[in-house]
């Protein structure tokens, strides 16, 4: 069976995102030796990749154009686009779902296999706490406090207890933390 898992780095204020989109700076902060490697595992460990639209326009724009392992992964895994805007979907093995998202991915998530990551995309996944459909939560702190931006967890409306089952500091001052519910 796999997991659904939620793969985000946040500052240490807890926003994903800056106040305009796209504003991943902090994430430079944390970048290194250590999260190249955990990047890495996780894709290989990865059957399909779950996003949002604009988290999926954004990694779209860039990665194809990259090179490396990282950029090999993230190009040739399966990827599953939530939306009811897109008319299409263009990157490499991706796929449109614009229906019953919590519904596919109950359905993939019973099926054997490896797992499911979402990456960024808080809308997406604000819905799928909703749903109760992590299975686990995998935050990067990046030591940084912004002040204002996009908090990840801004809008869920029940408060989740959450266990934590792994700490990983880096040498670079971040910290990945790993929780289940």
């Amino acid at each position: 069976m796999r997991k659904l898992i939620m793969w985000n780095i946040i500052t240490l204020d807890g926003f994903f995102e800056g106040e305009q989109p796209w504003d991943l700076s902090f994430h430079n902060i944390i970048w290194g030796d250590e999260l190249e490697k955990i990047s890495i595992e996780q894709l290989q460990n990865a059957d399909y990749l779950v996003f949002g639209r604009s988290t999926y326009e954004g990694m779209a724009g860039y990665w194809p154009q990259e090179t490396g392992e990282i950029a090999d992964l993230m190009n040739t895994i399966p990827k599953l686009v939530a939306s009811r805007s897109l008319g299409d979907v263009e990157w490499q093995n991706s796929t449109l779902l614009d229906d019953d998202i919590a519904a596919e991915l109950r359905r993939l998530k019973s099926a054997p296999g490896k797992d499911l990551y979402v990456f960024g995309s808080a809308d997406l996944s604000e819905t799928l706490i909703e749903e109760n459909l992590f299975d686990e939560y995998r935050i990067g702190i990046s030591p940084v406090i912004l002040g204002k931006g996009r908090p990840l967890f801004g809008n869920v409306s029940l408060p989740r207890h959450l266990r934590l089952t792994a700490t990983q500091p880096l040498q670079t001052g971040g910290v990945v933390l790993r929780y289940t519910p």
